[in-house]
């Protein structure tokens, strides 16, 4: 760590939480400082308590401790622990600031830009509108959004998912701060966004001299943009150093897992003998633009232009590129979800034609596993309830027995205990969630599965039993898969061959191994720099 005085000191820092009459540790006695200019990353898995941890630092879990925090938070050598209520309004957004993992549930959907920028101004002593709207323009300017001034009356939907974090960053930097607190603000955006803002935050810190407490689950984050690392387990801190003494050096068991879990191993051998199960040829899927009174076509949005491809039984075919690109509408067109024009056979039979009540029986052999498990769950469902939903649409007159076997044989197959179907998706982490996700499409024994970011929510250890459990099952099962992702680690883990998107176009197109040797475009060379940690400028590789 860092000799400096430092900024913010934290000593023997616990919080408590009380939930169904018990009271669980959730930060235990956990000590660190970080100076002026300098990044502490704090790193661990779901659940470690870093989060926690850095929100108890101002004061912001609010009543949901069951313990107000002991220990001591030192902040320019005052305790916020017990600093009143008027200083620290004071402090936060001001002195401290924060940045959150997802821009679209922390900027309000009704509100412009310039609205929400603009009261953080207001509430902190500015005054005048030409002034602020100035401050406002200068301050997205810095977070480098481009054509500043034309942006200002945006919403949050009208931005993409790397232009909404630079106006968080924007927000935050608005006063300021002296330390900025960035919870996991990179881990839902695209490989070459994450670099770009990572580069920005990196830049901001120089010019401003702030401190910086960096949260996350991605160790090679660490290492680009970190001095000095926590790393954080079942809520205390189990080593702690200078980034490269640690990583290189590590000490603790848990240290060295989380290191080594990173996905390995190849994709599963394919054959161009073996039985193709979907094919298109030339997909377009063309989204109108309308415009007057009379609504219009004046163009169109082409999500995806002109795509041929081929699923095999076996085979996974990887599909990467930015948000935007189209891979989620591919995919979506492919399954016959939303329309599209071009020709698609599904396991000898062409479906493109098809209305919904022919789709239904070929539904069963198609599925699709979806990123957020939080999101794509029923709370009010039980897991059995869950996994046999298909099989009940399926198999109207199977009964409740039978589905219940059939349901058991799935969770066991994806690695769950069948004992616990009747508990809620609330009562599992979010490894556990994913794989009820897998079990429900398995259920059903298809011969495609669209698998739409499955890994990008899970930490890393998880990602890399998730990429076993995939690569098991289609092993076992003959399985064809559309592997959609932005991790390209992941996808090299998986994927036999690779299709690169922009713009809903096929940018690059081949064998895996072949392609990510050598990539042929720039544009293809940019996402493998930003996704293995090359040095690149990639100014001019990303859709803003």
């Amino acid at each position: 760590m860092s000799t400096a005085t430092p900024l913010l000191d934290v000593r023997n820092l616990s919080v408590a939480f009380h939930q169904g009459g018990k009271t669980s540790l959730a930060v235990d006695r956990v000590s660190f400082s970080v100076s002026a200019g300098r990044t502490l990353a704090i790193v661990g898995e779901s659940g470690s308590g870093k989060s926690v941890t850095a929100l108890s630092i101002v004061r912001l879990l609010g009543a949901t401790s069951a313990t107000f925090p002991t220990g001591e938070a030192l902040f320019k050598g005052e305790d916020l622990l017990r600093a009143p209520e008027d200083k620290l309004r004071t402090v936060r957004g001001n002195e401290i600031t924060m940045v959150f993992q997802e821009p679209m549930t922390s900027l309000n959907p009704l509100h412009t830009i310039e609205r929400q920028i603009g009261e953080i101004l207001e509430l902190h002593g500015m005054s005048g509108g030409n002034k602020i709207r100035q401050r406002i323009v200068e301050l997205l300017t810095e977070v480098g959004i481009p054509e500043p001034a034309t942006r200002l009356g945006a919403y949050p939907h009208q931005l993409s998912g790397g232009q909404r974090q630079r106006v968080m960053i924007a927000m935050a930097l608005a006063n300021r701060p002296s330390l900025l607190i960035a919870d996991e603000p990179t881990t839902a955006l695209d490989v070459t966004v994450q670099a770009q803002i990572l580069k920005l935050l990196k830049e901001l810190q120089t010019r401003l001299g702030m401190a910086m407490l960096f949260i996350t689950h991605d160790l090679g984050i660490v290492r680009r943009i970190a001095d000095d690392v926590c790393v954080m387990q079942k809520g205390r801190v189990v080593e702690a150093g200078p980034v490269a003494q640690v990583f290189d050096r590590p000490q603790h068991p848990y240290t060295k897992m989380l290191l080594a879990a990173e996905p390995k191993g190849l994709p599963p051998a394919s054959s161009s003998e073996a039985p193709v199960v979907v094919k298109g040829d030339d997909i377009k899927v063309w989204f109108p633009i309308k415009r007057g009174f009379l609504r219009k076509t004046i163009g169109h949005i082409k999500a995806v232009d002109g795509i041929s491809l081929t699923v095999r039984e076996g085979q996974t075919l990887g599909v990467v590129g930015e948000s935007g690109s189209g891979k989620t509408t591919l995919g979506l067109a492919l399954l016959r979800l939303i329309r599209s024009e071009g020709p698609i056979v599904f396991l000898g039979k062409r479906i493109d034609g098809l209305q919904s009540a022919d789709m239904r029986p070929l539904r069963q052999q198609m599925q699709v596993v979806f990123q957020d498990p939080y999101g794509s769950l029923s709370p009010r469902m039980s897991v059995a309830e869950i996994v046999a939903e298909g099989l009940g649409i399926q198999h109207p007159n199977m009964r409740r027995a039978e589905q219940r076997t059939i349901v058991a044989r799935a969770l066991a197959d994806t690695g769950l205990d069948p004992a616990d179907m009747d508990r809620y998706p609330h009562e599992f982490s979010g490894g556990q969630r994913q794989r009820i996700a897998i079990a429900r499409a398995m259920a059903l024994e298809p011969q495609f599965i669209v698998l739409d970011e499955p890994t990008s929510a899970l930490d890393m250890s998880v990602q890399a039993q998730i990429v076993d459990l995939l690569r098991d099952l289609q092993q076992r099962r003959k399985l064809a898969y559309m592997f959609i992702s932005h991790d390209l680690k992941v996808v090299r883990a998986l994927a036999s061959d690779i299709i690169v998107m922009r713009y809903g176009k096929v940018v690059e197109q081949g064998p895996a191994i072949d392609v990510f040797a050598a990539p042929k475009t720039d544009y293809t060379r940019a996402l493998f720099a930003a996704a293995f940690n090359h040095e690149a400028d990639l100014s001019g590789s990303v859709n803003q």
